[in-house]
């Protein structure tokens, strides 16, 4: 078995940023290398991106994170479960004119005001409304797939939202079948204790690190590599991610899956 490889911050900056090469019977082939935490940083530095947004960016750290899970220039990438769009808005500048950027969005969270306001500023920012428990994204679409802090929502049900009970594994088969051979998703979501996994995210909207990778494993991706880049040791794990007093300071775990070639 493939075990995944751990790294810490400086380390895993520093191999993102490499460029890798491929041969085939005609010889040596050069791939595109992945952007850099430098070259993403102006992407992030887009001033025309909201206060709200640009306030999240200490604990977020979005263009170390995009340069870890090896981002390129070019790539066709989708924002999962996106909220107000925080990530496509940063991808978008990103991957430039010869990449795209879908936001697939449930309906159940949709905000009106929040994604007219985004599609004023980045135009091309395809996106995708569907209902939370019937993701049907199509195949072979993205190069390129992240997940932040939703992950554990699989596991979730709500009344008031409108979100029944869901199986993980039919999002995972389905989010499979969208990546094109070689494809990366980047996991990044609040860590929690092991135990029953409904019941941590229920009350505190975490999910233990070790079901995240066992679900993509059997939906048949590969663990890359994990990173500490937004780790929190003093985080005891035992309070609500919504709880003032860690709210935007949780442990978070950094997983970077792949799809494997063909």
């Amino acid at each position: 078995m493939k075990l995944p490889i751990v790294l810490t911050g400086a380390l895993a900056l520093a191999l993102a940023a490499c460029s890798q090469t491929a041969s085939d019977d005609a010889g040596e082939v050069a791939m595109a290398p992945s952007l850099s935490t430098e070259e993403i940083s102006a992407a992030v530095a887009n001033d025309a991106r909201p206060e709200a947004a640009r306030a999240l960016d200490e604990s977020r750290k979005p263009a170390e994170v995009l340069a870890f899970f090896g981002l390129e220039q070019g790539d066709d990438a989708a924002d999962l479960i996106s909220g107000g769009g925080y990530w496509a808005e940063i991808l978008a500048r990103a991957v430039g004119e010869d990449g795209s950027v879908t936001a697939l969005e449930p309906e159940q969270f949709y905000n009106e005001e929040a994604w007219t306001a985004l599609a004023q500023r980045e135009p091309g920012i395809a996106l995708e409304r569907y209902r939370f428990e019937a993701f049907e994204p199509g195949e072979e679409r993205f190069d390129f797939a992240i997940m932040n802090l939703v992950y554990h929502d699989l596991y979730w049900e709500s009344e008031e939202y409108e979100v029944p009970r869901s199986e993980p594994a039919d999002y995972l088969d389905a989010l499979y079948s969208m990546m094109r051979p070689g494809g990366i998703v980047g996991v990044i979501d609040h860590v929690g204790n092991a135990g029953d996994t409904r019941a941590t995210v229920e009350e505190y909207h975490r999910i233990d690190p070790q079901v995240i990778r066992d679900d993509f494993a059997k939906a048949g991706f590969v663990l890359e590599a994990e990173s500490d880049l937004l780790a929190n040791p003093d985080d005891t794990r035992e309070i609500s991610v919504f709880d003032p007093s860690i709210r935007g300071k949780t442990d978070r775990v950094v997983m970077k899956f792949v799809k494997p070639a063909e």
